[in-house]
């Protein structure tokens, strides 16, 4: 008999990168399962535009997901009104692209710190609060770059690699307990992220809101991977059993290889500005680096 799925309603949901994109669309999901909402996010006036248009008591606290300390206080100002919180969504992330050894040093610094160390510091931060009640869902979103390396986002694929290798590593540790850990792996979303690039073959692009559905099915029927579209799920085990030079021809037969290097750079441009003022303990980048393929 499968399990039946569990009640969202009441429950705190915390989202990190929530003012647009994939986050928005997740708290407008969480709304909908009648979940309590806050939403974090670097653009705080970006943030309240959209948490009074989601309204439903949605609350939006700025944060910078690459200071530990602000982190902390961010979960301190969800729980205060709202309650302990249920659920963490580590959305935040940034996608810089171009070839490997074109890439300056602050743009790859950039991604680390908001890719990696905003994951990091979400879960150091949430775990705590969750081991003392024996419950909660962690929710980490990678990409479906965190199993493969793509050209012209090496940099990032390696970010999104180190999403699910630690994810893996605290769904173990966490085993026992009633803590879960979901690790979100999307393709291509229609976003501003990854405006300018193009589909691959045979794995259609999604919307964010096909990327929210599927974080609410894994919270309603806790599950690790989540990948959006469910396809990828099936072309991932296949490519897992195959020699590296079997798995390398699906890729360029799929043109997978293509997504982050064939892209329309002008349709790109104000993306790139905008990811490279994202840090701002960071001198912005270089923009011609920044936008050269």
């Amino acid at each position: 008999m499968a399990k039946q799925a569990r009640n969202l309603t009441g429950q705190v949901a915390a989202v990190t990168g929530a003012a647009r994109g994939i986050g928005k669309a997740t708290a407008e999901a969480f709304i909908r399962q009648g979940m309590k909402v806050a939403i974090g996010d670097l653009d705080i006036a970006e943030a309240k535009r959209t948490a009074d248009q989601l309204g439903a008591g949605t609350i939006a606290i700025e944060l910078n997901v690459t200071e530990r300390a602000s982190v902390d206080r961010f979960l301190d100002e969800v729980e205060q009104p709202l309650g302990p919180v249920d659920v963490l969504v580590n959305n935040a992330g940034i996608m810089q692209l171009g070839p490997f050894e074109q890439e300056d040093d602050a743009t790859a610094q950039r991604q680390i710190d908001i890719n990696v160390n905003g994951v990091l510091y979400g879960m150091k931060s949430v775990l705590p609060r969750f081991r003392a009640r024996n419950r909660g869902h962690l929710v980490n979103v990678a990409s479906t770059a965190g199993k493969a390396g793509f050209p012209g986002g090496a940099t990032y694929c390696g970010t999104k690699h180190f999403v699910v290798g630690v994810s893996e590593g605290v769904r173990a540790e966490l085993r026992g307990t009633e803590i879960e850990v979901s690790c979100v792996m999307p393709g291509v979303v229609n976003t501003e992220l990854a405006s300018g690039l193009t589909e691959a073959r045979g794995v259609k692009n999604v919307n964010p809101e096909d990327v929210a559905e599927a974080i609410v099915d894994a919270l309603k029927s806790p599950h690790f991977d989540v990948y959006v579209p469910k396809a990828i799920g099936p072309i991932n085990k296949v490519m897992g059993v195959l020699p590296r030079g079997g798995r390398e021809a699906i890729a360029r037969a799929l043109k997978a290889d293509q997504v982050l290097t064939n892209i329309d750079q002008s349709a790109r441009k104000g993306y790139e500005l905008r990811a490279s003022h994202s840090e701002p303990g960071l001198e912005p980048a270089s923009e011609t680096k920044q936008l050269t393929p």
